[in-house]
């Protein structure tokens, strides 16, 4: 069951270790900086080294919670700071190095827990990386729910993967790409649009997903 934690540990040691994160290994002092907004624009602070702490104290319950908190770094940076910016596009190099190399440690352990003859995990988990039906099916199904489920749709994966999304502000869209999600994400927010919609056929590409606040 804890599998995770050391491929995971090893995984954020190597970002923590980076010269680009120095600016995400300790929480923002928004006092000393000047940034008294900070606090109403950002709920819930989040940094590198309070990540490192919690895996080596054991306070994760599995794998996706400490990844919640690692993604939770690059959105409170890309939230703060206007898309652009030097520090809105550091964050935004940095949540998609986490991510590749996040998405080939779930693989690992997919491959490991199916040539163990499983365990708990998920159906995700267990088929490994979507296949291209899948995801095509997945992008038609978008066109199916409603705007309001769309919305969650948007909402969850900006809140596990922001680097999936491409936001245009101008047009008030935004575009999915699967390719970047995570497959435990992906079959979670598949499962989510397929009982919303009832199912579907196939077709490619989620794009053009238009956005309510």
């Amino acid at each position: 069951m804890s599998d995770w934690k050391a491929p995971m540990t090893k995984l954020v040691n190597q970002i923590y270790s980076k010269a680009d994160a120095e600016p995400f290994r300790e929480p923002v002092d928004w006092k000393a900086l000047g940034l008294f907004d900070y606090p109403q624009i950002i709920k819930k602070q989040m940094d590198l080294g309070s990540v490192k702490s919690k895996l080596e104290n054991g306070k994760y319950k599995d794998i996706e919670d400490a990844a919640n908190d690692v993604r939770l770094v690059w959105k409170n940076c890309m939230t703060y700071n206007q898309e652009g910016s030097d520090f809105y596009i550091l964050a935004e190099n940095m949540s998609k190095k986490f991510e590749d190399k996040f998405t080939k440690i779930e693989k690992d352990l997919a491959s490991s827990a199916a040539a163990g003859g499983g365990g708990g995990k998920k159906k995700s988990a267990a088929s490994g990386e979507p296949t291209l039906e899948e995801k095509r099916l997945f992008a038609k199904n978008l066109y199916k729910i409603s705007k309001e489920d769309l919305g969650k749709v948007v909402v969850e994966l900006d809140t596990k993967c922001p680097s999936a999304l491409t936001k245009n502000a101008v047009e008030d869209e935004v575009e999915i790409n699967v390719d970047l999600v995570s497959p435990q994400l992906f079959y979670e927010v598949a499962e989510f649009v397929k009982n919303s919609c009832g199912g579907g056929g196939g077709k490619k590409k989620a794009a053009g997903a238009k956005r309510k606040a």
